[in-house]
């Protein structure tokens, strides 16, 4: 469960474990105060100055079981809205978990679904995997190294290979489902392949309402880039939206390879790509 889900749990606890006591003590206070008052009542018949102590008995009474009323009546809101929240976190906790468990079963199965032809011929290629040795013997085998070690993997491959990883689990203490789920975590990581030019749109505010949508599916249909993928099938340019260049006055703008090209329309941000282009046929 979340942390989310431990705290309604706790407070669902509380506020049930204070409501049982309230009406424990209540149980037993109430037949005693029941007696007290009707010995009063019998009293004052025969001795009228004892009437005093008698309404003030009876208004200490009746404030108690109002004030014991207005609290179980609280305590049942919060350990209904408790209650809501655990379910909902519970049922989020859960939907999260069995994304990461299908992720961690598709990860160390022998052949792992593949969702795009792309990645199929990626992962048909044999790839040298002495550099996960090195990196192992550099960062260590414990859980802890998980990420500077996906780290080094993703700064050498420039994504994170299937067949890498399992070597990485083959060596080292560090789990399936431990990949999975940081590698799932941190954006930086990637698990299919880079092309060798990263085009990087942004798609903060300025850019969002200034047609940043219009340049990336533009883009994507300029490259030919299949639904579900974010790299052409000559893994010569990917495309990424990105949060924020730090170019608003520029809107909308994008970054390849470090160079930037703003104020764009659908038509600009194609012809932004022709120099690489350009270089890739020279």
């Amino acid at each position: 469960m979340t942390r989310r889900a431990w705290a309604a749990a706790i407070v669902v606890a509380a506020c049930v474990a204070f409501l049982l006591g309230e009406n424990v003590i209540a149980a037993r206070r109430a037949p005693r105060d029941d007696r007290l008052v009707k010995s009063l009542q019998e009293q004052v018949k025969s001795d009228a100055s004892l009437a005093p102590k008698l309404a003030a008995e009876q208004k200490r009474v009746t404030e108690a079981r109002l004030a014991r009323k207005l609290r179980d009546r609280w305590l049942a809101w919060a350990l209904i809205a408790a209650a809501g929240a655990f379910l909902a976190s519970a049922k989020r906790g859960n939907r999260e978990w069995r994304t990461l468990q299908r992720a961690a079963a598709n990860f160390s199965s022998p052949v792992p679904p593949l969702k795009s032809r792309l990645h199929a011929e990626a992962c048909a290629t044999t790839l040298d995997l002495s550099f996960v040795d090195t990196a192992i013997a550099l960062h260590g085998r414990g859980k802890e190294s998980a990420i500077p070690l996906l780290q080094a993997i993703q700064s050498h491959y420039r994504y994170l290979p299937d067949e890498a990883l399992r070597r990485l689990c083959e060596l080292t203490d560090i789990t399936p489902s431990q990949i999975a789920g940081s590698s799932s975590f941190y954006g930086q990581f990637r698990r299919s392949p880079v092309g060798k030019h990263v085009v990087r749109v942004c798609h903060g505010t300025a850019c969002h309402v200034s047609g940043a949508r219009q340049i990336t599916e533009e883009l994507r249909r300029y490259l030919a880039i299949p639904d579900g993928a974010d790299t052409d099938p000559s893994r010569t340019f990917t495309v990424d939206e990105v949060a924020c260049l730090g170019c608003c006055s520029l809107a909308p703008v994008l970054m390849v390879d470090g160079h930037t090209a703003g104020r764009l329309t659908p038509a600009a941000a194609r012809n932004a790509l022709k120099p690489f282009e350009q270089r890739e046929t020279a």
